[in-house]
Parts: C-alpha cells; structure tokens; sequence
C-alpha cells in the first residue's frame, strides 16, 4: 500500500512539472517580444467595456502619430472583468502588434523577470 501512495504522489508532482513546463514554454513564446528596456504601458481594467476602446485609441494615436518612439509595449491586464472588455482587447491585440493581453499573475511575473533578461 506504501508503495502505491509513493508511486501515485510522484505522478501527481510529475504531472504538475509537466504543466509548468508547457506553461513556462507558452509564455515564453507569447513573450519573448518584450525587451527589458523602454517604456511600457501596463493598463489594469475591469468591467470597462464601454470605455476600454476609446482610452486604447487615445493611447495608440499618441504612440502612432505623437512623439512617443520610445513605447515597447502596450500590456492591458484584465482583473477578472464579466463583461466584453477581455474580448474588446482581444481585438485590440490582433490589430496592434504592441499590445499584450495578459491576466495579472502572468503580467507580475513578467515585470518581476524584466530586470533578470
């Protein structure tokens, strides 16, 4: 019985070490983009579907046509929104190749790990 326990614990922690890798990787495949220099936007919303567009378009037209070259990245993190603004900056995402949609574990990692690149 010993033994069954032991067997089953260490296939639950292989398992769990399965799914860090694949996210680790996922991560780094949609991240690898960012540079540790530069200025980024980090934009915390939540439930602003009617607003989220119109403030991205003011920030884009300032980054597109202003002085703001120095602008990497654009990164909006969703606090757990239950309207459209997740799909809104989904849209946002495939038009600008600069703006990031990540929730805000994934966007606290990110920032903790600028400075270790």
């Amino acid at each position: 019985m010993l033994d069954f326990i032991t067997n089953a614990v260490i296939w639950v922690l292989a398992l769990y070490g399965l799914i860090e890798i694949i996210k680790t990787i996922y991560y780094i495949c949609t991240c690898t983009n960012l540079e540790s220099d530069g200025i980024y936007f980090i934009i915390a919303v939540k439930n602003q579907e009617e607003k989220i567009e119109g403030f991205m378009r003011s920030i884009l037209f300032r980054i597109l046509y202003g002085k703001e070259d120095c602008v990497k990245n654009v990164i909006i993190t969703d606090l757990g929104s239950n309207d459209r603004t997740k799909e809104i900056a989904k849209k946002l995402q495939q038009d600008y190749k600069f703006i990031n949609l990540m929730d805000w574990k994934t966007c606290k990692d990110l920032v903790d790990n600028m400075d270790k690149k």
